[in-house]
């Protein structure tokens, strides 16, 4: 890692021990015998040259709203892998129940949020961000003993699947896949583990 790079203020999510992906979410590409953190890294690997088309964007994002880069990057790559499963259908997602890169729910029996922004612009995901810092508050105020690696796992989750649904002894229980925030956690890892200070992404 090199200088000039911030995790922001909820948490360092390299002192996060994930689990990875599920073996539902692992064969996204179609089968394979990589496995929890193994498989969410390639799958992150595989968006790399997608998400670097947004990598402005994310950064000036993540700045404003003071979280990881990586974090926005490994939500994107989860939800609709840097826009590849979108694309096709005008940025939506989930049977038109979710929009954009990081596929905000606008379902009036969902979360009900608005769709801002062109599906793969810096106003979606200014936006977008902001529900998941406005989940990680939510959980941070519900569980202030946790750690804010924990805290930022429970806020992750709860973008998924609400912080009414997030179990204190398994943020995942309830989320789809039962992996959804272990799994964005070690592609943002795999991530932050390529930030080049100079490039912001490093092929």
């Amino acid at each position: 890692m090199g200088s000039g790079y911030s995790h922001g203020d909820y948490g360092d999510i390299m002192k996060f021990k994930s689990s990875g992906a599920s073996d539902i979410t692992a064969q996204q590409d179609g089968p394979t015998r990589a496995k929890g953190v193994d498989a969410s890294h390639a799958l992150a690997k595989k968006d790399w040259e997608r998400m670097n088309k947004y990598k402005d964007d994310i950064f000036c994002v993540a700045a404003q709203h003071k979280v990881d880069p990586a974090v926005i990057a490994g939500i994107i790559s989860r939800e609709s892998r840097a826009g590849n499963t979108i694309k096709d259908n005008g940025g939506w997602g989930d049977h038109f129940k979710a929009w954009g890169l990081m596929q905000v729910d606008v379902h009036p029996d969902g979360g009900n949020h608005k769709k801002i922004g062109a599906w793969d612009s810096r106003a979606h995901l200014f936006h977008a961000t902001g529900i998941l810092v406005d989940f990680i508050k939510k959980i941070r105020k519900k569980y202030p003993d946790w750690s804010k690696e924990y805290q930022l796992e429970g806020g992750i989750a709860a973008y998924n699947c609400g912080d009414g649904k997030v179990d204190p002894k398994d943020a995942d229980k309830n989320t789809t896949g039962g992996d959804y925030a272990n799994d964005v956690l070690a592609r943002a890892q795999w991530y932050r583990e390529k930030y080049n200070p100079k490039t912001f992404f490093l092929f």
